[in-house]
């Protein structure tokens, strides 16, 4: 599990240090203020863990955080997410079951970075991003624009992801939180979504019917996408999974579901950091930190010059933030129009 991060001068994150991390973590803040930045921020580094020293794979560290950096942030060179207004070089390190995962660089650096250092073992387990736009409708303009065309526009959380989706389904016994989560994620999407290996599409299946994916309601398509990847067995114990905007495209009570399965799949051994702005999605994981009496730990980010970050823990309640703010401010008004 990641149970620590520390950035400083990465982008709009000038100094994040996020200690005791979960099962499920949950990020939020206003629209610019790092929320998604610090999601790829932690998944560009899990996933260097992951591939270093994977199978033939001969790249030392500094080659494929580079790459990963360059490919997920998409800037002209890695350089450029060092803070503009920083005088100090970008630091990131995590802690992995407390060994340590760190590097540095300055504004000045290409493609090459100098100062690396990596406690952790050879890492078998997948990470995984799910960002807030659908990829299944777009699955072969992504691989074409990327693996052919070798062309910015959709980043490495989306070619990773379509890569993962293409991995065939596996048959036999999967563990039974995943099988009850996939029963009850087909409850929530009223169907199956599954590649028709001779169309060579994503097809919606309703009973007898079949609809092509691009007809599909977006919200569908998220959730089909996480079942896809417990089905292929891409995800297992031990995976991290990154979600930008867990509630895009879905309705307030498939939101509500869709977390309780992340909750299922957190107890399972999965971790979870969510990305939101949304009052169901924090009022719903303070529901679940009270009712399994777990820990749920939340980073507010803000936008102002020298970044205030805030560090709660929803299992003591809903903290004083610009959401519930927002939230309250309009009940408010609502009810002095009442009023009058």
């Amino acid at each position: 599990m990641l149970n620590h991060v520390t950035s400083k001068n990465f982008g709009p994150l000038k100094d994040v240090k996020w200690s005791d991390l979960q099962g499920i973590n949950l990020i939020i803040g206003e629209n610019g203020s790092g929320k998604s930045f610090l999601l790829k921020a932690l998944y560009t580094s899990m996933r260097t863990i992951e591939e270093y020293k994977r199978g033939d794979d001969k790249r030392t560290e500094m080659e494929i955080l580079a790459e990963k950096l360059y490919w997920t942030f998409q800037t002209e060179k890695i350089g450029d997410l060092v803070s503009k207004s920083a005088n100090e070089a970008l630091f990131c390190e995590i802690s992995l079951e407390d060994k340590v995962f760190s590097y540095s660089f300055g504004k000045d650096t290409n493609k090459q970075i100098q100062t690396l250092r990596n406690q952790t073992s050879p890492r078998p387990y997948n990470s995984i991003f799910l960002p807030s736009k659908e990829v299944l409708s777009l699955y072969h303009i992504i691989l074409e624009s990327r693996e052919k065309d070798r062309l910015f526009g959709f980043d490495d959380t989306y070619l990773d992801l379509v890569r993962a989706l293409a991995l065939p389904r596996k048959g036999g016994k999967n563990y039974a939180e995943f099988a009850d989560s996939r029963k009850a994620l087909e409850k929530i999407l009223n169907g199956k979504v599954e590649y028709d290996e001779i169309s060579k599409r994503w097809l919606f299946k309703k009973g007898n019917q079949k609809f092509a994916i691009g007809v599909t309601a977006e919200g569908v398509k998220k959730i089909a996408i996480l079942d896809s990847l417990l089905a292929n067995r891409y995800l297992e114990p031990n995976s991290i999974v990154f979600i930008d905007e867990p509630e895009s495209a879905l309705h307030p009570s498939a939101i509500s579901d869709f977390l309780d399965i992340i909750a299922v799949l957190a107890e399972r051994g999965l971790q979870f950091f969510l990305a939101s702005h949304s009052y169901f999605v924090i009022k719903k994981l303070c529901l679940i930190a009270k009712q399994k009496n777990m820990s749920i730990p939340l980073i507010s980010l803000h936008n102002t010059e020298e970044q205030k970050v805030q560090y709660d823990d929803l299992q003591d309640g809903v903290p004083n933030n610009p959401i519930i703010n927002e939230s309250i401010r309009l009940y408010e008004e609502e009810i002095a129009g009442v009023l009058g």
